[in-house]
Order: C-alpha cells, then sequence, then structure tokens
C-alpha cells in the first residue's frame, strides 16, 4: 500500500506554495545547486529569526506512516556511510532496495550488486551525474529516499524526495542553514511526508538506558545534560581517499560553529523530552582559534597539496550552552580537529543524581553513597530499551546503533506506526549549526532557537521512548 493520504496536496501545489514561503524566507541560494549553498551558509543565517512563519499545513506531530508490508527504499550516496548502510537495509524483512544513485558509476554498481546477493532483483542506478538524484526521487516504486551524501546536498535532496511523495531519512546533519531547516518543516507539513534526522546515536544502548530511567524518574526532576563530537578526524578529512573529495574539510573554511551538534543534541534532547514537554530556546556559543588543521598539514601534507590553498577559520572546539524553556542547561561540544580520545560525553544530571558516560558511570541517591560512582550495568535488567532487549548483540558499526536506526525505522513504516522522531526534531537537533557559528561571530551573544513545533511542544508525546510492537 503506498497511497498518499486523501489531503496530500499535489506536487504542483506544494511547488507554488514553496516558492511563495521561498521569497519570504530569503531561500534563493538554498534552492540552486550545492555549490550555490556552499558559498555563504553563514551570511545566509541571520541572527535571531526565530519568529516562526505562518503554518502552511496541517502538523505532522503524531502522523503515523502508512501501514505498508514492504518498505521500498532509494538510496542516495555510496561513500562510506552509505556503501555501509545498505547492507541493513538488505538484511531486513520486509524492506527491498528498488533504485541505488551515485555519480561515480562504480560505487552504485557495487550497491547494486550487494542487492543482487541478498536476492533481491536488481536496482535501478541512477549514476548521470550531480543531480540524478531528481529522477530517482520520482519513482513510483521507492516509499524512503535514504540520504547519505555531502552535507550540502542533504536539504536539496530531501525537498526533492518529498515533493515527489516520499518520505526523506536523512543522515546528520539534515541541512545546513536555518532557512532550509524551516522549509523542510513546511514542505513536510504540506506534503504529509516525514523527514527524518537519522540520529542513530539515540539507538545507542547506554543512550536509550538513560532515556528510559530519566523517564522513569530516577534521576528526580532533570537539571542539565551534555553531549558532544569530540573525534580526531584531521587523518580523514585529508585522506585522498575516505572522502569523496575535500567536501568535509571544506566547511572549517565556511564555519565556526560546531558542524556536527546532532550526536550530542539528539541524545540529551530525547531525554529532556524536547519538543514534547520542553524546548530549547536559546544557544551561546565560544569557540577557540582554528590552528589544528593548519599544523596538521604542515606536518603532514606535501607541496603542492591542493589543501595549501585553504585557509580554516572553523573554531577547533566549540562550547555551546542551551537553555530550555523549562530553565535546564544542555552543553554542546565539537572538535574533530585535534588530538583528542573519542566521546560523546552525553551525560544527564538531576536532583536525585547524575549520569556521565565515556566510560559509563552513575551515582543515584539512595542506590549510592560515600561519592564513589555506581555500576551502570546493574540497572541493565530493568531498564534496558526493548529493542535491546530483542537484539541482544545487533550487527554492524557503531556497536549496533545503526542497524536498530534502520530495523527502528522500517519496522514503524512496516507496521504504520508514529516515527521515534520527526522533522520538528530533525530541525531542532541540527539548528545548533548555524546559529552556533552565528554565536561565535557575534562574540557569543545569545542566539534564539526557533520553535519548530509553532506552540506544540507543551504537549507531551511519545518518542524513543518506544513500547514495544504487538
Amino acid at each position: 500500500m503506498n497511497e498518499q493520504t486523501p489531503h496530500t496536496p499535489s506536487r504542483r501545489q506544494v511547488l507554488g506554495t514553496a516558492a511563495a514561503a521561498g521569497a519570504g524566507l530569503g531561500v534563493g541560494a538554498a534552492l540552486g545547486t550545492p555549490s550555490a549553498q556552499a558559498a555563504g551558509p553563514a551570511a545566509a543565517t541571520p541572527a535571531g529569526t526565530a519568529a516562526a512563519p505562518k503554518r502552511r499545513g496541517a502538523t505532522m506531530a503524531g502522523v503515523p506512516f502508512e501501514r505498508r508490508s514492504t518498505v521500498r527504499v532509494g538510496i542516495i550516496g555510496f561513500g562510506n556511510r552509505g556503501a555501509a548502510m545498505i547492507g541493513h537495509f538488505l538484511s531486513l524483512p520486509g524492506v527491498r532496495v528498488t533504485a541505488v544513485c551515485d555519480p561515480v558509476r562504480d560505487k552504485a554498481e557495487r550497491a547494486a550488486a550487494k542487492t543482487v546477493a541478498a536476492g533481491q532483483p536488481a536496482p535501478a542506478l541512477y549514476t548521470n551525474g550531480e543531480n540524478d538524484y531528481e529522477k530517482l526521487c520520482t519513482r513510483s516504486d521507492v516509499d524512503l529516499v535514504y540520504v547519505a551524501t555531502p552535507w550540502e546536498t542533504h536539504f536539496a535532496i530531501a525537498r526533492a524526495a518529498m515533493l515527489n511523495g516520499k518520505h526523506a531519512g536523512v543522515e546528520c546533519p539534515v541541512a545546513m542553514r536555518l532557512d532550509e531547516l524551516w522549509e523542510l518543516v513546511d514542505l513536510s507539513e504540506q506534503t504529509r511526508r516525514h523527514c527524518m534526522q537519522l540520529e542513530n546515536c539515540c539507538y545507542g544502548r547506554n543512550e536509550l538506558r538513560v532515556l528510559r530511567m530519566a523517564h522513569a524518574g530516577k534521576f528526580g526532576r532533570l537539571l542539565h545534560g551534555a553531549g558532544a563530537y569530540n573525534h580526531d578526524l584531521r587523518g580523514l578529512m585529508f585522506s585522498p581517499t575516505y572522502y569523496e573529495g575535500p567536501w568535509r574539510r571544506l566547511w572549517h573554511t565556511r564555519l565556526k560553529g560546531d558542524l556536527y551538534p546532532n550526536h550530542g543534541f539528539g541524545p540529551v534532547a530525547s531525554y529532556m523530552d524536547v519538543n514534547r514537554g520542553d524546548r530549547a530556546v536559546s544557544i551561546s556559543s565560544l569557540g577557540t582559534p582554528a590552528l589544528g588543521l593548519a599544523e596538521y598539514r604542515e606536518e603532514n601534507m606535501p607541496p603542492g597539496d591542493p589543501s595549501w590553498k585553504e585557509s580554516y577559520t572553523g573554531s577547533d572546539r566549540t562550547i555551546s550552552l542551551i537553555r530550555t524553556a523549562k530553565g535546564r542547561v544542555i552543553r554542546l561540544e565539537h572538535d574533530v580537529s585535534t588530538p583528542h580520545p573519542y566521546s560523546r560525553i552525553n551525560s544527564l544530571g538531576g536532583t536525585r543524581g547524575v549520569f556521565e558516560d565515556f566510560p559509563a558511570r552513575i551515582y543515584l541517591e539512595p542506590d549510592h553513597k560515600d561519592d564513589e560512582w555506581g555500576d551502570f550495568s546493574a540497572y541493565a535488567a530493568e531498564f534496558d530499551h526493548w529493542l535491546w532487549k530483542e537484539h541482544a548483540n545487533p550487527p554492524g558499526a557503531h556497536g549496533g546503533m545503526d542497524y536498530l536506526m534502520i530495523y527502528r525505522l522500517t519496522q514503524c513504516m512496516r507496521l504504520g506506526l508514529v516515527p521515534d522522531f520527526d522533522v520538528y526534531d530533525a530541525a531542532t537537533w541540527t539548528a545548533p549549526l548555524p546559529l552556533s557559528d552565528a554565536s561565535i561571530r557575534a562574540d557569543g551573544a545569545p542566539q534564539e532557537i526557533p520553535d519548530f513545533t509553532r506552540g506544540e511542544w507543551t504537549a507531551a508525546r511519545a518518542g524513543l521512548d518506544s513500547v514495544k510492537p504487538a
């Protein structure tokens, strides 16, 4: 079953209203080519533009997928991420990969070969240039468009997917600019198609256990949390083969802010029910000088390498403080340019105790005393999420988070359930990217975080803390 809901507007109607909205939001550059988008993302994100534009469609909060026996997936982008994730789609019952797209034909052909090897029909190939994804999005045998491409293309592909009646699942971040985030919200509401930020860290075993403990009141009344993406990527960013070109490194020549807030923000926002009873109100950010990438280049790259033409402005470490409507504080960090063991921090504190990760440790009253950290694993039997009880050793990278994310997404689509997170979460979790840049450029001045729900955040509703389907 793949019919659109009865009140789904036509593509022509949505294009017309989106164009009118774009004129009011200043998104002209955002609708152009990826290179045009990349030219000036900071300049296109005015500080303090948090007022919600008038809603032109119904809310997508609590809207279920259409039930279907088979989820048909079109995958766009087969760099490291897409090439790894196709295996999860192919391993799940009731999921078919019907189309694959990458401008590097060899990559798309390898993905097609994996699909055939998994016992599925050969998928359609789209390899004719950077914009061939547009044709994939028009296919009638695609229900979900999965996007694993360079960041600057995420918005345009998600937009094309929804305009053609497809749900969009987008790797981090969902877009690079505030006006793009608003347009994705508007398009999701108008087309009645979900646009989801596929934040895999939300499905980590520790993250889901902390989520359930928080919702059970084990931390008391919540006060503060912290998340990060502190990951030394210098070698990968300068590798001639790891990425398809220098696109990720080039973002450090354009923005000063937190380029990858989602891994840290998504889980903590879920603990605190952001958009489901609380909301992120403002962000204040500071950044260090940009020294790490230039020093690495000096020590490791030969004369004449193209990277010597680059001037890095992105802060080596950004630190942001987010304030919520309930007065809670969330700290975010980002550092991919200096030596540092991997950490997402992943901390949560309340009136009854605190959890801190990397390594996992916990201190709760009345369970612990004498200022000694407790054993977090002692809470597994009672508080592990049903996904981790059902899949004790999930396959794949990142400790199984990737697999569980795709398993749960396609399960919701097959059973006609409400997704664990929606376009409002995608926009909120990504908003620190442009807003941290604006704050750093304004010497740490607070920036309003828009209410993408347009007031619906006050109502409690389900999220990642789901009940196992019957």
